[in-house]
């Protein structure tokens, strides 16, 4: 009997690791039982992927979608967060005018944004993490917002643009700049779904880099690539660097994460 025991002990720790993590980390797959038994007691941060719909050059319109939920699916575990839902609609601004887009007015985005956050507030979560996909006006949109609820309810919110706070990981990994379904953005999807990357409709002539010091303005904006700088951002479509990027952008995104929620935990907020 003796020598079964080992066994055993090994079969009863398995179950109680399997009891500390959800069957699923994303709430909209999730039983509102084992939800219940999860947070706040065991799971007390929730990632929130916002984005919206429009152009992207050669990659899906719902690349502002694809790319954070893609991401908050990588970090989650390590995180121990629930996922929610994507706000898959937003404020896209001068390329609303293009096949597919949508655009949802300040007006009713804000409110919208803020009862989302209420709610997941509501449900137990003490760090709510927005995992922004779309720049533009949909940022100050979301930084107001965030800082409101967390400042009305008690909670912490972090909100947190990607692609600008990993250009140092686009300038590793491809040596120049990006832009707007340019060369790091493509990248990026390529490696959650090259099915999504249409290489063969790519022609140059679809990029212009955004003025410097607001010089022009044009609505639409005339490509539905944007590069940050002229001459750079081009997509190249080489597959292990896009593998190499979608990796580091992930840690850097989590490492940002966990130190944050450390740092409230240190100040006792």
């Amino acid at each position: 009997m003796k020598k079964f025991i080992p066994g055993i002990l090994m079969l009863l720790g398995s179950f109680s690791v399997l009891a500390q993590t959800p069957s699923t980390r994303e709430m909209d797959r999730i039983n509102w039982m084992e939800f219940s038994e999860f947070v706040p007691e065991k799971i007390n941060t929730v990632l929130l992927p916002t984005g919206t719909l429009e152009p992207h050059g050669v990659v899906n319109n719902g690349a502002d979608n694809t790319a954070p939920f893609a991401m908050a699916k990588e970090i989650a575990d390590e995180l121990n967060a629930l996922i929610a839902p994507t706000l898959n609609y937003g404020i896209t601004g001068s390329m609303a005018a293009y096949p597919g887009a949508f655009q949802i007015s300040e007006e009713a985005y804000a409110p919208f944004i803020r009862d989302i956050l209420k709610g997941l507030a509501k449900n137990g979560f003490k760090n709510i993490i927005i995992l922004n996909g779309h720049g533009g006006g949909q940022t100050a949109v979301l930084h107001k917002v965030a800082g409101d609820v967390a400042n009305e309810l008690g909670i912490r919110t972090l909100v947190i643009n990607w692609w600008t706070y990993a250009s140092d990981v686009t300038m590793e990994v491809f040596k120049e700049d990006g832009g707007h379904a340019g060369l790091n953005e493509t990248a990026y999807i390529q490696a959650i779904d090259p099915t999504l990357v249409h290489k063969e409709r790519y022609n140059s002539n679809q990029a212009t880099a955004y003025p410097k010091d607001k010089a022009w303005a044009a609505v639409p904006f005339p490509s539905s690539i944007g590069l940050y700088q002229e001459g750079q951002g081009y997509p190249n479509f080489d597959q292990t660097q896009a593998e190499e990027y979608f990796q580091k952008v992930n840690a850097k995104i989590l490492k940002l994460i966990q130190d944050t929620i450390q740092k409230w935990d240190l100040a006792g907020l």
